[in-house]
């Protein structure tokens, strides 16, 4: 089970991270404006309209991949083991066993004040 866990946390943190990387690449929507007037580079690496067509997707690719693995991580950090319950019933189990093995206490304050 932890061997899933490494990878599908693995799987997000090179999802999340490629997915930041993509978003800083592309473009505003008011980057084409200035495009058009000469001012920007319309001769990109993926060309004037490919390079919005591919990026975004990739990016929806990317963020539906990190949802699927933040879903998965959050299924297999609620699983509870059958055999040993939660941390308050292990606790609340051992108290009156501690509590019976203890000798008792005087009932009140004064029997414990030395008589000089």
């Amino acid at each position: 089970m932890s061997y899933v866990v490494t990878v599908i946390l693995t799987v997000q943190m090179v999802s999340a991270i490629a997915m930041i990387g993509l978003i800083l690449v592309q473009h505003g929507k008011g980057a084409d404006m200035g495009a058009a007037f000469g001012s920007g580079s319309s001769g990109s690496l993926f060309g004037a309209s490919g390079s919005a067509n591919f990026l975004s997707r990739t990016t929806a690719v990317l963020a539906t991949l990190f949802f699927v693995c933040t879903l998965a991580l959050a299924y297999f950090g609620n699983l509870r083991p059958s055999s040993g319950g939660s941390v308050l019933e292990g606790a609340a189990a051992a108290a009156p066993a501690a509590a019976a093995s203890a000798p008792a206490a005087p009932a009140s304050g004064a029997a414990q004040i030395p008589a000089n």
